[in-house]
């Protein structure tokens, strides 16, 4: 199922992140769709393929109760053995013509990018939305890029006409209307769904705000 619209909030489900605030991955997405999040993104890393895709078969049986989409990280296998509905890719990761070509027409295939010429690589390869960022300091993955900042945002956008941008890293809810007043599409949050201890509360914040 490709996306009809993409969402303002999309959130990043990560299974380790997820295990240290005593959360399974599953229950985490049913509190973010609980909260009104209507796509959200699954990272396992260091997974085996095995218990990668019963994560996966997990997330989705709960998406499915809410007509919600699921991306999986990274994994194009995983991603086409649970029926989600796409792939994202990093830069060290399956390349996009590959993933375009694997998954076929009905899956949607989004990808990182860390500088303009990444970006404008992968302009001409038909991405469902391409990620920009890290946009500020963060922990929560090393990507090998120092923060971008929102002049990234701002550049990126001059370049991509109607492609999607999605802006990852070290986002809150506090900084989320600024990177999309810099041309941001969506926000890709992992860490800040947690503040306040109530990820189903802390989604529906980041709603209400950005669709003001």
């Amino acid at each position: 199922m490709r996306l009809s619209s993409f969402p303002t909030f999309y959130p990043i489900v990560d299974a380790e992140v997820a295990e240290a605030h005593g959360w399974t991955a599953a229950d985490l997405g049913k509190a973010l769709f609980d909260g009104g999040a209507t796509l959200v993104q699954l990272r396992c890393s260091g997974y085996s393929l095995a218990r990668f895709l019963s994560c996966a078969d997990e997330l989705l049986e709960r998406a499915s109760r809410y007509d919600a989409q699921v991306i999986i990280n990274d994994r194009i296998d995983i991603a086409t053995m649970s029926g989600a509905d796409g792939v994202h890719v990093g830069q060290d990761d399956l390349s996009v013509r590959r993933a375009r070509q694997l998954s076929g027409p009905g899956l949607v295939v989004g990808v990182s990018t860390h500088t303009l010429e990444q970006f404008s690589a992968i302009r001409p390869l038909g991405v469902d939305y391409a990620a920009v960022g890290p946009i500020y300091d963060t922990r929560t993955k090393n990507t090998g890029y120092y923060a971008v900042g929102l002049e990234a945002i701002r550049s990126a956008r001059s370049f991509a006409e109607s492609v999607p941008l999605v802006a990852i890293g070290g986002i809150t809810l506090e900084t989320g209307l600024d990177v999309l007043e810099a041309g941001a599409t969506s926000l890709a949050v992992i860490t800040d769904i947690f503040t306040g201890g109530d990820p189903t509360q802390r989604t529906r914040d980041y709603v209400e705000r950005l669709s003001l």
